[in-house]
């Protein structure tokens, strides 16, 4: 009797005993009505034959019963086919979007979810496209043949949030039938008698924990995920959704996927790079990109002509003639009840996540926004309202909501210029890696691209504020020893009047830049600029730091004789400063250049007298190196014993100070002495030590490669070191370092010749070393 009363109820037949057909459906056409009726008659047949069979239990008794349900189901089945499609009660859900790529995993996923009763929530921005993958998970074949004429949808941002009109339209879109229900129960008999899909759009009006009646309909829609007949979908930017939900966070589009969306909307003409560029820009926004292809299709822009209007006005470009727009989307939840209540400095806040590229360290949010109460509550409700999202320890925003909110002017954005000062005392810092202050300066290696930001907005703003110019000579500093990159702001820095008083030592930090990462050619350039504005101005300290760095330079682009004089005329300047510890790395600089001029008697006096002029403590970096350095020129001499003990004390104070750079130089030059020494096995040790020291730095990479390289050649590992040093060289090569090259060139020439050795093929295998 409960499956045929199931069936009655998935025909909107059901009738409760006691009730008459037409008490029941007073509504119903007249062979619907007959049906009722009879159906109910032979349900009180059907209970009798029951009674029958309990007492007595014979085989006609229980014939009857079957001949009962066998009439019952003709008379349904005849009903079914008199009742027409159009019959079946509530709202049909809008058609599913035609621009809809990408996501089968995601639409597949909720598809399973559905079929299983699962109640769901998409969860994300405005304008990810919420909304397009419920209606397309509606229309999906599987959901169809699962529920029917029983899919719904309802949008709730269309009706104001309370009680009674969330009551009104479910019962309406489900086809209940009661006008005004005054709460769920009186719904409960209908949403329980067939399986159906419901989706709630634009939850969050409804859900918002600030709203009207928040606490009563989060209650009610909390029930209907309980229902154990409903599929449930909830589409919220905010992630208050029923605790039973299985909430899916909603990504964007592929680049492919967007492409598909573009072009569909724009025309199938010749795809372009500078489409892929804007929808990479767009971070592959989904809202964004149908905004974008529509605007440039209605106004028939060509593809240049619509990069160029978003280079002028971006938010403008997202914007159609009939006033869809991503402000309107980004609006809706700045004007929601959470929002406001987080007070007036909220919209300030999001315009300083909106302005750095990557957004605010978690981390730092107590000494960027010191006087802000409650932010760590206000940047977890930034992203529980999708106007922000957390990516890699950063509060952070696609592209096109940074675009919207990023402010327009940043000098009178008093937040924004608050967290600019806190990052110029950071950065203000003196660094030398022995020195205090050194280690908690690694905050740069993540922060680089906002400082980077930064620094470049307000240069733009004021060429004359010095603060800012400190500011960009000490971030130049920072990279140089955190992360060695170059900056955007070279061009800036060139473009500087030469009597700027800023210049000199901003070009200096540029020219480090560039040194850091091997482009000695740039590196010399920019230094001799520096030291031809320091003898300008007669800054002797400037004029010795230039000298100093360019002999640097020179040693590297093999230019030793230029080094040595400038090495020298450096030590004389700072020794006039009574600078001991700049005379120390004149020293030790010249000592590099004598070396590698292969004169190791020479080098050692002034590598020597480098070290004496260093005080035991405080100056431990500098020991460091002029230590590495002692042992390289006594591994030249062929004194092997104070080589390594050199080495060894380097390696001591570099481990205990955990200096990658140091480290990596000094296994290096241990490598060396193993490899003189035949000891591969040592001497491979020590090579993938470097290079776990060192994994970024193309430069040394490049001198590890080719290390490796000479270590196979000696072990007769041919092929290994062939393919090694072809490596080394590339690397080399894209820095511009000509003596790397050659040395590549020469190491590749000896190994190809000894490939080619009948001599060499014939002891394969045998250990024997090449020459």
């Amino acid at each position: 009797m409960d499956a045929l009363l199931k069936e009655l109820d998935s025909l909107g037949l059901g009738v409760d005993s006691g009730d008459t057909a037409h008490e029941a459906q007073p509504t119903r056409s007249a062979p619907v009505l007959t049906a009722l009726e009879e159906i109910r008659d032979k349900l009180q047949s059907l209970s009798d034959c029951i009674e029958n069979v309990g007492r007595m239990g014979s085989n006609e008794n229980i014939k009857d019963v079957f001949a009962l349900i066998d009439g019952i189901r003709d008379t349904i089945a005849d009903c079914q086919s008199t009742t027409p499609t159009a019959s079946i009660p509530g709202e049909s859900p809008p058609p599913a979007p035609r621009d809809f790529f990408g996501r089968e995993d995601l639409i597949e996923k909720i598809v399973g979810l559905a079929e299983n009763l699962v109640p769901t929530a998409l969860v994300g921005a405005g304008g990810i496209g919420k909304t397009a993958i419920a209606l397309t998970v509606l229309h999906h074949g599987r959901v169809k043949e699962r529920f029917g004429g029983h899919r719904r949808f309802m949008r709730c941002d269309q009706f104001p949030a309370s009680c009674a009109n969330f009551l009104r339209q479910l019962s309406k879109i489900i086809g209940a039938g009661i006008e005004n229900p005054e709460d769920l129960a009186s719904l409960r008999s209908f949403l329980s008698c067939r399986e159906m899909l419901i989706v709630l759009d634009n939850a969050e009006s409804i859900l918002d924990p600030q709203g009207t009646d928040a606490r009563e309909i989060h209650a009610m829609v909390k029930e209907l995920s309980q229902f154990s007949n409903i599929s449930l979908c909830v589409t919220s930017r905010i992630s208050n959704v029923p605790p039973h939900c299985k909430r899916l966070e909603i990504p964007t589009l592929s680049m492919e996927a967007a492409c598909n969306i573009f072009y569909s909307i724009y025309g199938d003409g010749d795809r372009s790079g500078i489409i892929n560029d804007l929808l990479r820009r767009l971070d592959f926004h989904a809202l964004s990109t149908t905004l974008l292809a529509t605007t440039a299709s209605d106004n028939m822009w060509s593809f240049d002509r619509l990069a160029q209007e978003w280079g002028e006005q971006r938010t403008q470009v997202l914007r159609t003639d009939y006033d869809e727009s991503l402000a309107a989307t980004i609006e809706l939840s700045l004007t929601s009840p959470s929002f406001r209540k987080l007070g007036p400095n909220a919209r300030d806040l999001l315009g300083v996540v909106a302005f750095y590229p990557r957004g605010v360290d978690e981390k730092n949010l107590d000494w960027l926004f010191p006087t802000i109460p409650s932010r760590k509550n206000i940047f977890d409700k930034f992203c529980t309202l999708s106007l922000a999202y957390r990516s890699n320890g950063f509060v952070t925003m696609l592209a096109p909501v940074r675009d919207y909110l990023s402010p327009p002017d940043p000098k009178i954005s008093t937040i924004l210029c608050a967290t600019k000062d806190h990052y110029f005392t950071r950065l203000s810092v003196y660094l030398v890696p022995d020195q205090p202050g050194f280690d908690e300066a690694q905050w740069i290696k993540s922060e680089d691209e906002n400082v980077e930001h930064l620094l470049n907005i307000f240069t733009s703003i004021d060429m004359d504020a010095l603060d800012v110019w400190d500011a960009c000579y000490h971030f130049m500093q920072h990279l140089y020893w955190q992360k060695p990159r170059q900056t955007v702001l070279g061009s800036k820095i060139e473009g500087l009047p030469d009597g700027h008083p800023s210049k000199h030592k901003c070009l200096f930090g540029l020219a480090l830049s560039f040194g850091s990462v091997g482009n000695y050619i740039e590196n010399k350039r920019l230094l001799v600029h520096t030291l031809a504005l320091g003898e300008k101005q007669g800054d002797d300290f400037w004029v010795a730091r230039s000298l100093q760095s360019l002999s640097l330079a020179n040693q590297f682009l093999g230019l030793l004789e230029e080094g040595i004089q400038q090495a020298e005329e450096a030590f004389g300047m700072f020794k006039r400063l009574g600078n001991t510890v700049e005379q120390a790395i004149c020293l030790s600089y010249l000592a590099r250049l004598l070396l590698d001029d292969d004169q190791p008697d020479a080098a050692q006096d002034p590598a020597l007298r480098g070290i004496k002029l260093l005080p035991e403590k405080g100056e431990e970096f500098q020991l460091c190196e002029s230590h590495r350095l002692l042992g390289e020129i006594h591994r030249s001499k062929g004194e092997k014993e104070k080589a390594l003990d050199h080495l060894e004390t380097a390696l001591t104070i570099a481990s205990s100070f955990n200096w990658q750079d140091q480290l990596f130089w000094i296994h290096y030059a241990m490598a060396w002495f193993f490899r003189d020494d035949d000891k591969f096995e040592e001497a491979n040790t020590h090579i993938e030590q470097a290079k776990s020291s060192a994994v970024d730095d193309k430069y040394s990479l490049g001198f590890r490669m080719e290390m490796q390289a000479l270590i196979w050649y000696r072990q007769h590992r041919l092929e290994d070191a062939r393919a090694e040093v072809m490596r080394a060289f590339e690397v080399f090569q894209k820095l511009g370092l000509a003596d790397g090259v050659e040395r590549c060139t020469v190491l590749l020439q000896k190994i190809e010749e000894a490939m080619g050795s009948p001599e060499v093929s014939n002891e394969a295998g045998s250990g024997v070393r090449t020459n």
